[in-house]
């Protein structure tokens, strides 16, 4: 275990911070006092002080009561943070209206006190001990072992850390023994969560509070009820999320109205909340004789997420009784495994669901361009389907989940590192695994490969290369090959992942376990390869498994029937491989990935074999992986019994989704793609695909508003171009840009927001449930109601979010007339659809959201909308150019090609209107300028081949002409 020791910078920042804080708490006051004095006057003025002339002296007066005030709230917001910090109780509180002032009291605060404490920092490879201890929890015996292979750190290291947690758990029982407040065997009583009715949703929090007396106790309701089943089939994953209708087994000193303290005599409860509360009784660990033990349990869940060189343990005789039971009743792949409603399994996989999410986006962005420019006989529409069912569950948990920010630092970080090497003219080293940890990159290496090139250091030995966060936040995009496309993410342990590089490996990863769990590891591995943002090329090939992950990425996977078939095509291009790599004169994949022998067939090619080789096969695969780690060739392999010869790295995933690897040293919280979420992402991409076939134009918006005189809206946003709201009163200042954020997002999803996708987008790096609950009622206000009291915030069946018909964007306004005049009244008079176009176009006053605040907004990457407006502007544009030219009127069709041109630029199609619309004035020089003008604005890659077929038609001697202009 290694413990962050006080550096000298921390000693540094700690008396900054002291005489930051002796400045502005001490110096503040006592320069104001003795250099300009008191401000206020001494005694009460008179009227005749009204109409005295204001001079410097009362401007510098006004100004030094400001600067008091100031210093006064300053001061406060000192006191609050420290005592919050020096208590170590819950969340500071806030000082009115010191947003700012307060965030610098927390800062100085933090790094005085920085000195006094201790911190366990994260170590790849070993496990994070400093668990807390509840006043229940009774001692533990803590077994610690040095592990060989690929983690191996000192054996001091892991004796030291057994030491330190068996004295903390000792301190633990202590205190436990002293007087902890902990329900005894049987002495128990039971609540059941209420439905949000005039308030928030519960939480353990509160309940604690009002049944215990203190909201810090929510541990103990925690540790009573964690992983039982409750009546609607779900399970409390963590602590904060509770829904109503579940049972909460209380310690016996809680107290209350609401309480039902023996489940078969409680007067005031149904018969049928009596037998769903007698049953849940019956689950619990008194139920089953560990009701003593009840607290080991804890500990034992603070041990498994132990791993690498320190493994912490509880012995099997010490383990509660449930827990065999419930260890044959979890499997991975239960589609009952949600937060919020949401699949738990891609929640927790940030790579994963940002590299699907992206893929999705993109399969997306080229159905709408292919609608758009390749349809001759109708058009799909702007909008993709919208998912419902399991695929919007799905898709609302990979926008929560995704974290595209890591993948992006990710992909640089390693790029930059393969570009200093090739400066430096070192070829890459082998790297076995990578860990994410709080930020940081850490490469494990197979080697020592000398010192790492800046600003890479070394990390806790010379096989460790580690880049802090704010060093890979300086890389630049580099034009050089992915170094290591084989990453892949296979779980966490504490708050670090680890992604193992899969074609480095010396030899075959095995992966035991039942079949549906190796399944859902396997699909994992699959869809992450296939979608990932830090590789370009590669080749997965799946075998036995997921035979519908194609439409993930067709140009990636590839299916094979049985091990026969694997094992003829690897051996061939195992051969082709080792041919290329003489040929080219390398030692390895690796050294054809640096410097101008960059080549797309240096790409690795991993397979993943899920069925049961036979031992014919299995010896045949051993053979041909022997060499695999130099020729950028991969084996995930599958097996019932671990027995699997030829395997370097043995793995074993359990039915509680623990990741295993005893020879590693290594106990994750294994990644998964149940069959349920899989079959639901391939739904999203098989609907995004550009190439299926519909069985007609579905061109009608998901949201039409009424655009007569009578459908006048009560709220009007303009999104289109700067943003603007009519008919709401502007909230404070503080709030006021999350809560205009908050409605841009739920006005572009007319279909509803799920909260927690709406709370992820507007605090990407999380937020506690009860700031994200003062929001949600924040806006809920602000929006307010409609003349009959409905409330224009509402939530639907599903939980989600939606906005009142009232509340209208001026988006919907613009679609609704586009679809009015192309498909409604518009389409059977001419009248009606010029006036209807014109007055959608004059809607487009520039780009979505043009002035929206720097570092905010980030969720629109996800959105398709900053493709869908440009091509809805383009059509507009498009039809109304064609509605003046039937007429001959080319100026107002000019006017009109120009007006959208402003917003979608890069629309070939205005542009071809536009020369054609030009070339019938008969101005033969106007047509050259605007020639020339799309020439420069082409740049380097010069215009497309139909622009160019078009001026050769319309104006033959256009290079001629543009020549001679210059």
């Amino acid at each position: 275990m290694r413990i962050r020791r006080r550096s000298f910078g921390d000693f540094v920042k700690a008396f900054f911070a002291l005489v930051a804080l002796a400045v502005l708490l001490v110096g503040v006051p006592g320069a104001l006092a003795t250099q300009i004095g008191w401000p206020l006057p001494d005694g009460v003025p008179s009227f005749d002080w009204l109409q005295q002339e204001i001079t410097v002296h009362t401007f510098l007066n006004i100004l030094t009561v400001i600067v008091w005030l100031a210093w006064a709230q300053f001061t406060a917001c000192v006191l609050v943070e420290m005592k919050a910090a020096l208590s170590g109780v819950g969340v500071p509180g806030r000082v009115p209206g010191a947003g700012p002032s307060q965030l610098l009291a927390r800062q100085l605060v933090a790094a005085l006190l920085l000195v006094g404490a201790t911190a366990a920092s994260f170590t790849p490879g070993l496990s994070q001990l400093g668990n807390s201890y509840d006043a229940n929890q009774k001692p533990t015996v803590a077994a610690a072992q040095a592990t060989p292979g690929l983690f191996a750190q000192q054996q001091e290291q892991a004796s030291g850390a057994a030491a330190a947690l068996a004295e903390q758990a000792s301190h633990a029982a202590a205190h436990a023994d002293a007087g902890g407040s902990t329900a005894q065997q049987g002495d128990t009583k039971f609540y059941r969560i209420q439905p949000p009715e005039g308030r928030h949703h519960d939480s353990l929090w509160e309940i604690a509070q009002r049944h215990l007396g203190d909201g810090r106790r929510y541990k103990e309701i925690f540790e009573l009820n964690k992983d039982r089943v409750q009546p609607d089939g779900s399970k409390l994953s963590e602590a904060s999320l509770i829904r109503p209708g579940w049972i909460m087994e209380m310690p016996g000193d809680a107290r209350g109205g609401d309480l039902v303290e023996m489940p078969d005599e409680a007067p005031n409860v149904s018969p049928d909340v009596q037998q769903q509360i007698s049953d849940y009784a019956q689950t619990g660990d008194h139920a089953q004789g560990a009701g003593a033990q009840g607290g080991s349990g804890h500990a034992q869940g603070a041990g498994a997420q132990g791993g690498g060189a320190t493994q912490v343990s509880v012995p099997e005789q010490q383990r509660p009784a449930h827990d065999t039971g419930h260890q044959q009743a979890t499997a991975v792949g239960a589609e009952s495994d949600s937060s919020f409603g949401l699949p738990e399994a891609l929640l927790t996989a940030p790579l994963l669901a940002a590299g699907l999410l992206g893929a999705l986006g993109r399969r997306r962005r080229q159905a709408l361009w292919q609608s758009a420019f390749g349809s001759v006989g109708g058009r799909r529409g702007m909008e993709p389907p919208t998912p419902t069912g399991d695929a919007q569950d799905v898709q609302d948990a990979l926008l929560v989940g995704a974290d595209p920010e890591g993948v992006r630092l990710l992909d640089r970080s390693l790029r930059g590192l393969a570009a200093s090497l090739t400066e430096e003219s070192r070829a890459l080293p082998v790297v076995y695994a990578a860990w994410l940890s709080n930020g940081d990159l850490h490469l494990q290496l197979a080697q020592p490969a000398g010192k790492p090139p800046a600003p890479w250091q070394q990390g806790q030995d010379q096989t460790f290369w580690m880049l802090s966060r704010t060093d890979a936040e300086r890389y630049e995009d580099v034009d050089t090959a992915a170094p290591y496309p084989g990453l892949v993410s296979l779980g966490t342990m504490d708050d670090s992942r680890l992604l193992l590089n899969l074609e480095a490996v010396p030899g075959i990863v095995s992966l035991s376990g039942r079949e549906a769990d190796r399944a859902a590891v396997f699909a994992s591995v699959a869809a992450e390869l296939a979608t990932n943002g830090w590789s370009d090329r590669m080749t997965i090939t799946l075998v036995g498994f997921c035979e519908d992950l194609t439409p993930l990425a067709p140009n990636r996977i590839r299916h094979l029937e049985d091990v026969e078939a694997l094992v003829e095509t690897m051996e061939a291009e195992t051969r082709q491989r080792r041919g290329a790599l003489g040929a080219a004169g390398h030692d390895s994949v690796l050294t054809g990935r640096t410097g101008p022998a960059q080549h797309t067939r240096w790409a690795p090619h991993l397979v993943l074999l899920a069925a049961q080789p036979s031992a014919e096969d299995a010896v045949k695969l051993a053979e041909l992986a022997a060499d695999a780690g130099r020729l950028g060739i991969g084996y995930l392999v599958g097996t019932e019994t671990g027995d699997l010869p030829g395997a370097a790295w043995e793995m074993e995933i359990t039915g509680q989704g623990k990741l295993l690897a005893p020879l590693l040293g290594l106990e994750l919280d294994a990644q998964l793609l149940p069959a349920a979420q899989q079959r639901a992402v391939v739904e999203l991409f098989v609907e995004a695909d550009p190439e299926r076939e519909t069985d007609g134009p579905a061109t009608t918006p998901p949201f039409l508003v009424d655009i007569s005189e009578q459908g006048r809206p009560a709220v009007y946003a303009r999104l289109v171009g700067p943003y603007e709201i009519i008919g709401l009163d502007n909230p404070d200042g503080e709030r006021s840009a999350r809560l205009h954020e908050a409605l841009a997002l739920l006005l572009l999803h007319r279909e509803g927001v799920h909260p927690r996708v709406l709370s992820s987008a507007l605090w990407p790096r999380g937020v506690t449930d009860d700031v994200r609950s003062a929001l949600f009622d924040r806006l809920h206000d602000w929006l307010g109601a409609e003349p009959d009291g409905t409330p224009r915030l509402a939530t639907d069946s599903s939980g989600r979010l939606t906005l009142a018909k009232t509340v209208v964007s001026d988006l919907d306004v613009l679609r609704s007339l586009y679809h009015e005049a192309t498909q409604g009244r518009g389409a059977d008079s001419r009248a009606v659809r010029g006036r209807l176009l014109t007055d959608a176009l004059v809607l487009v006053r520039g780009p979505l959201l043009a002035d929206r605040p720097e570092g905010r907004y980030r969720w629109l990457t996800h959105e398709i909308v900053d493709a869908q407006l440009p091509l809805l502007v383009a059509d507009t544009g498009l039809a109304l150019c064609e509605f003046h030219m039937e007429k001959n009127r080319a100026e107002k069709a000019i006017e009109a090609l120009n007006a959208a041109l402003r917003t979608a630029p890069a629309d070939e199609r205005l542009w071809h209107e536009l020369l054609r619309a030009t070339h019938s004035t008969g101005d033969t020089d106007r047509l050259t300028a605007l020639a020339t003008d799309l020439i420069g604005r082409s740049g380097a890659r010069g215009l497309p081949p139909r622009t160019e077929a078009l001026l050769d038609e319309l104006l033959p001697t256009w290079r001629d002409a543009i020549a001679a202009v210059g």
